[in-house]
């Protein structure tokens, strides 16, 4: 039982850190962000401080929310999200930005598909070890769940639109430009709300359950 949860703690953690580093690279890309992130972007261009911050105040304030309507979504998981996810993805963009400079449309769109494909590989990890989910997933769960307002798709199908428009509501408030809209609301950001599902399954079917169910060796010591 001891090592199952040290499993899951480590698929935890391991499909965080995936999951910061795709979202590096869609800003890389440049085509849009997942319908969070999007918000997130519209955040950052108006608020003067390291994204790795304004992630985790953000996020602070939805835990906040889930902790006060149902903290039962609230986890080991939900932290690391919440203190992790946002560092590294500032240091993955930061370093990518050094690698990739001013790249081709060619190259946007293979890094476009590059975080899509690590997105989801992360996801399955971060899902199937089952320990709380983010801050903002946790909203509409308990929109839906809690609340009864709703099923859960159709109510994530409307937080998601709403962090679209916010995000491009503050991005132009910050003088963002409107050519430059895509950027953090483009073809990612349909991808990622509409599309991820069945690759993440594939994941989860595939690597995630199958590394959760394998079972860890003993060590026999004096063995080399």
């Amino acid at each position: 039982m001891r090592d199952n949860i040290r499993k899951r703690i480590g698929m935890s953690l391991f499909g965080v850190i995936i999951c910061a580093v795709s979202v590096g690279i869609f800003k890389i890309a440049a085509l849009g962000v997942d319908p969070f992130q999007s918000f997130m972007a519209g955040l950052d261009a108006m608020i003067p401080i390291d994204f790795g911050t304004l992630y985790v105040i953000t996020n602070a304030v939805m835990l906040i929310f889930a902790l006060v309507f149902d903290k039962h979504y609230i986890g080991i998981a939900t932290f690391i999200n919440l203190f992790l996810l946002g560092y590294i993805t500032q240091f993955t963009y930061d370093l990518l930005q050094k690698v990739i400079v001013a790249p081709s449309i060619m190259i946007r769109i293979l890094c476009l598909i590059v975080g899509v494909v690590i997105i989801c590989f992360g996801s399955a990890f971060y899902m199937t070890a089952d320990l709380g989910v983010s801050t903002y997933d946790a909203v509409a769960l308990i929109i839906c769940n809690t609340w009864k307002k709703g099923k859960f798709q159709y109510v994530r199908i409307i937080t998601d639109i709403v962090c679209v428009i916010l995000g491009v509501a503050l991005f132009l408030l910050a003088g963002g430009g409107l050519a430059q809209i895509p950027t953090i609301a483009g073809i990612g950001t349909i991808i990622t709300a509409f599309f991820m599902g069945p690759l993440i399954e594939f994941f989860n079917v595939h690597v995630a359950r199958p590394v959760l169910k394998r079972k860890t060796l003993p060590y026999k010591g004096g063995e080399s």
